[in-house]
């Protein structure tokens, strides 16, 4: 995977991974064939999915954070 540094759903994925995220969220694109370029169409077009992703995100960030 590419290192880009301002796409958050590359740091989700590399911490959690594809089925992770698929249980987590119960969205098809993280566990029907997935990829970054799939869910980032997806995730643009639909904000519920974007805001459940973002909140993974911070709840990563913090838990990192709590780990030192």
């Amino acid at each position: 995977m590419p290192d880009q540094p301002k796409n958050p759903l590359h740091g989700v994925v590399d911490h959690f991974g594809w089925p992770d995220l698929g249980e987590r969220t119960r969205m098809n694109c993280f566990t029907t064939d997935p990829s970054i370029k799939s869910c980032l169409k997806f995730l643009r077009k639909t904000p519920w999915a974007r805001e459940k992703i973002e909140s993974l995100y911070l709840f990563m960030l913090r838990e990192q954070k709590r780990r030192g």
